[in-house]
């Protein structure tokens, strides 16, 4: 059963996936508006430079990471939080192991096995 428009999302129940080298994230909370996304980051691991049309805000969960957004870069902790804008080159460095949590909007649908895009 698909989580798309699911009011309750257990994240013990939520696998995860990998999303590249030390890198690995779990799809939470979405529906065709929104997503909620959790990334933990092994130390040194690198969120590679992309865009994408959706805007995402971050919160740094924990960890340490440069981030850089349209060329600009600063380092963040826990507590700290990013707006990618649409459309705009980013990327992130685990200086520490760590997690973000991403919010997506629209949603990701790439993010979502075909099985529940059907």
């Amino acid at each position: 059963m698909g989580r798309r428009g699911q009011v309750f999302t257990r994240g013990a129940e939520v696998a995860w996936e990998p999303a590249g080298a030390g890198v690995r994230r779990q799809v939470l909370a979405y529906d065709d508006g929104v997503m909620l996304v959790r990334v933990a980051f092994e130390a040194g691991a690198v969120g590679p430079a992309h865009s994408h049309p959706h805007v995402q805000c971050t919160l740094v969960e924990r960890g340490v990471f440069d981030v850089t957004i349209a060329g600009e870069t600063a380092r963040l902790v826990a507590g700290d939080t990013f707006l990618v804008p649409s459309g705009a080159i980013h990327s992130a460095v685990a200086v520490e192991a760590g997690a973000l949590t991403d919010v997506f909007t629209p949603m990701r649908e790439e993010f979502v096995p075909a099985a529940e895009n059907g």
